[in-house]
């Protein structure tokens, strides 16, 4: 085992993958759209004809300059989405491992932009307990996903 994974703080890093799955979750899904808005964004836009070289000067043309940016932001999208679906297939297994209620309370606290104090009252409507307990459920929710995605 490595050292420093002895003193990673694995609950603090759980509460960040769990907010980083939205936002993963959300770049898989938006993945190829992206990819295609980019690429009709290559095309030449007034003229059949894409004259690549300026006669003139060497320099790019206009109709160029956008092929190559296209091509570049094409690459950054598949970058993000090759890192998006690592992350997911690390993290969706831990996550699909929980109870539902473990799930439901991760959620409402680590997704949600509702305020603490509306996402507590929620859970205990939903789950039938005390504001006290809904903080330990929380805690044990935590230590159980750091435990499924980080090991002891």
């Amino acid at each position: 085992m490595n050292i420093a994974w002895m003193y990673l703080d694995k609950k603090v890093a759980a509460i960040k993958a769990i907010k980083d799955s939205c936002s993963m979750d959300q770049i898989i899904r938006n993945y190829e759209s992206a990819v295609e808005e980019k690429q009709t964004r290559m095309l030449p836009q007034q003229s059949s004809v894409v004259s690549l070289m300026s006669r003139s000067t060497g320099t790019l043309s206009t109709a160029e300059a956008r092929i190559t940016d296209s091509i570049d932001a094409i690459d950054v999208i598949r970058g993000r989405y090759h890192r998006a679906v690592e992350f997911m297939t690390w993290f969706r297994p831990a996550w699909d491992a929980l109870a539902e209620d473990e799930r439901v309370i991760l959620s409402e606290f680590y997704r949600s932009d509702t305020s603490k104090n509306t996402v507590v009252s929620n859970l205990c409507r939903y789950l039938h307990v005390e504001r006290t307990q809904i903080y330990r459920l929380k805690d044990k929710a935590i230590d159980s996903l750091a435990l499924l995605l980080y090991g002891k």
